[in-house]
């Protein structure tokens, strides 16, 4: 297994936890368009998360995982932008931080359509 792939799990893996352990701080910033209470859509996007980061581990899942993660990153766009929405209007480093992640999340995209890509 590549050091990235590897990552990636990881990265993952620690989100989900995050998800989990602390899903109040994330519920402000689901979209009300998204079906379920905030608590619910959640939990199960940090399970999920945590769950792709542990199927990245094996090389038989990892390509299914890898797409998922890409669909993951994807889904998770419209809570980022109401979060910047949120924050924009804020002074601080909560609008910066926000408005960096936006970005990021195109590398994320690549990098775990990478990993698809190139099962090692």
């Amino acid at each position: 297994m590549r050091a990235s792939t590897a990552l990636l799990a990881g990265l993952l893996g620690a989100a989900g936890a995050l998800h989990l352990a602390k899903p109040s701080v994330y519920e402000r910033v689901v979209p009300g368009w998204v079906p379920g209470t905030p608590r619910q859509v959640v939990l199960v996007s940090g399970a999920a998360e945590a769950a792709l980061g542990a199927a990245l581990l094996p090389r038989r899942t990892r390509r299914l995982a890898a797409w998922g993660a890409v669909a993951l990153f994807v889904a998770v766009f419209p809570a980022n932008v109401k979060q910047f929405r949120r924050a924009s209007r804020r002074p601080g480093a909560e609008r910066w931080i926000t408005a960096a992640r936006l970005p990021l999340q195109l590398p994320l995209v690549w990098w775990a359509a990478r990993v698809a890509c190139r099962v090692d």
